[in-house]
C-alpha cells in the first residue's frame, strides 16, 4: 500500500442495528444469508454473524457531473459495521489513474482516522485472459482492499491523474472509470467454538495438523505445515461458485502480499480473510478467494481458494501465470515495513510441502507458459524462480520490496525442509 505522499506512477498488488444512511446515495448491502447478489437491506441476525457488504455510489464532488468526472467521492456519513474498504468500478480493463483516499470512524472509540490511500492498481491479481472466470460479465475494476478494523463511519475522495508517461492533449482532462463505488465489508464473526466440546467432523477439519518429519510423502517433499481451512478462518462456501478448477500440476509459488496493510493482530486474521474473500467475490466478481494459500504475520498458515490444498487448484493471483502454480499472500502491506522471520519461516515450510509434491526443488528454476500479461505475451514459455515473487510475472511492486528482497532466505530454508 503506498503511503499518503507516494506516487501514483507505480503498481502493486498486490478487508448491531445498523446507523441511520444518510442520503442522497442508495446503498445495496449483499448478505451471506442468501445467494442473491444484491439486496436491499440484511437481516440484522444475517449481517451479525454472517458479514455483509455495503456498496455505495459515488458521487461528482465538483461542477463537473459527467460520466467520469474526475472529482468523485462520498462526504462524510454514517454506515453499518464494516472492518475492510474498497472502491470497485464497471469495466476490470479500465485502469483507474488517480488518487483514491478514505478515511474511517472507529466504533471503540469514536475517532476519525487520517486519510490513507488505496492501491489502486489490482488488476495484476485476476484470473489469466480469456478463462472463464475473467469472461463471466460479472468481474470489476478495483482498488485493493484495506482493513481498517472496526468501524461506522466513511469519508471517500477520489480524484483523477494522467497515466505515467501519458501526454496531455488540451484541452482533455484525466478522467475516471464509470460506476465508482465504495464497498465497505463487514467480515462477520467468528465461527462459534463447537458446542460441550464436541470435536470438528473429521472430514472437515478446522486444522490440519502439522505431521512429523518421518510421514514424508514424496522423497523431497517436506512435511506438511499445521493449515487452517476454510472452515477454521470461517468461509461462506454459498458466497463462491460450486465445482472447483484445476490445473495439471504445482511447478511454482508466487509469494504476494494482500497489501491490507499491517494493523492487524494474528488474532484477527481469520477476519482479515473473511474481508478479502467477501471482497474478492462479491465486490471484483470472481468465483473464489484468489490466493491459493494465506500466511500471517505470527506465521500461521491458511487454505486460500477450495478445493483441497494437496491438489493444483487453479487461483487467481498472477494474471498471465495461475496455470500450473499457486499463490501465497502475506497479509500485510511490505513495500516498507520487513515481513516477521515466523512468516517467511510458513512461506518456506508451505512451499517445501506443496511443490515438493510436484517433485519441485525449492532452489530451482522452471518453465511456465504465460497466459498474456504486461511482461510477457500469451503463450511466451517463461523461466522463473520455483519460488517467485508476483513481480517476476507481472510488471508490480507486490510482494512489497522489503518481502521480495527475502525471498532468497525462504527458498534456502524450503530446501532445508526438503532435506537438499
Amino acid at each position: 500500500m503506498r503511503g499518503f505522499l507516494a506516487s501514483s506512477t507505480g503498481v502493486t498488488c498486490a478487508a448491531a442495528l445498523a446507523l441511520p444512511l444518510a442520503p442522497p446515495a442508495a446503498a445495496t448491502t449483499t448478505s451471506s444469508s442468501t445467494p442473491s447478489v444484491t439486496s436491499p437491506t440484511a437481516r440484522p441476525d444475517a449481517h451479525a454473524l454472517g458479514g455483509g457488504t455495503q456498496s455505495l455510489p459515488l458521487a461528482p464532488l465538483a461542477h463537473d457531473r459527467a460520466p467520469g468526472a474526475a472529482e468523485q467521492g462520498l462526504p462524510r456519513r454514517d454506515v453499518r459495521h464494516f472492518s475492510l474498504v474498497g472502491v470497485v468500478w464497471d469495466n476490470p480493463a479500465t485502469e483507474l489513474h488517480g488518487r483514491v483516499e478514505v478515511r474511517t470512524r472507529a466504533t471503540a472509540t469514536g475517532a476519525w482516522s487520517g486519510w490513507r490511500e488505496l492501491e489502486t492498481h489490482n488488476a495484476d491479481h485476476a484470473a489469466d485472459p480469456g478463462t472463464p472466470e475473467s469472461t463471466s460479465g460479472r468481474v470489476r475494476g478495483a482498488t485493493a482492499p484495506l482493513w481498517v478494523g472496526e468501524s461506522d463511519g466513511v469519508e471517500v475522495r477520489v480524484r483523477a491523474e494522467d497515466a505515467p508517461g501519458a501526454a496531455r492533449t488540451a484541452p482533455a482532462a484525466p478522467r475516471l472509470p464509470t460506476g465508482l463505488r465504495l464497498e465497505l465489508v463487514d467480515p462477520g464473526e467468528d465461527a462459534p467454538p463447537p458446542a460441550n466440546g464436541a470435536r470438528t467432523r473429521a472430514a472437515h477439519p478446522a486444522v490440519l495438523p502439522a505431521l512429523p518429519a518421518r510421514q514424508k510423502t514424496k522423497p523431497h517433499a517436506g512435511p506438511r505445515p499445521r493449515i487452517t481451512t476454510r472452515r477454521g478462518w470461517g468461509a461462506d462456501e454459498k458466497l463462491r461458485e460450486k465445482g472447483f478448477v484445476y490445473t495439471k500440476k504445482v511447478k511454482a509459488a508466487f509469494v504476494h502480499h494482500s497489501d491490507t496493510g499491517n494493523n492487524y493482530r494474528c488474532s484477527q486474521a481469520p477476519s482479515v480473510i473473511r474481508g478479502i474473500y467477501r471482497y474478492h467475490v462479491r465486490s471484483m466478481g470472481w468465483r473464489d478467494l484468489g490466493y491459493n494459500f494465506l500466511v500471517d504475520k505470527c506465521g500461521n498458515i491458511y487454505e486460500g481458494r477450495a478445493g483441497g490444498v494437496s491438489k493444483p487448484v487453479l487461483g487467481a493471483h498472477t494474471l498471465g501465470f495461475n496455470s500450473n502454480s499457486m499463490g501465497i499472500a502475506v497479509l500485510g502491506t511490505y513495500s516498507s515495513k520487513k515481513p516477521s522471520s515466523a512468516a517467511l519461516k510458513a512461506i518456506a515450510r508451505l512451499t517445501a510441502w506443496k511443490v515438493g509434491l510436484y517433485g519441485m526443488n525449492p532452489r530451482g528454476k522452471t518453465y511456465l507458459k504465460s497466459g498474456g500479461g504486461n511482461l510477457y505475451p500469451k503463450g511466451r514459455k517463461v523461466r522463473l524462480n520455483v519460488i517467485s515473487g508476483h513481480r517476476d510475472g507481472f510488471a508490480t511492486n507486490c510482494p512489497g520490496k522489503k518481502l521480495y528482497a527475502k525471498l532468497g532466505t525462504a527458498r534456502a530454508k524450503a530446501a532445508a525442509y526438503q532435506g537438499r
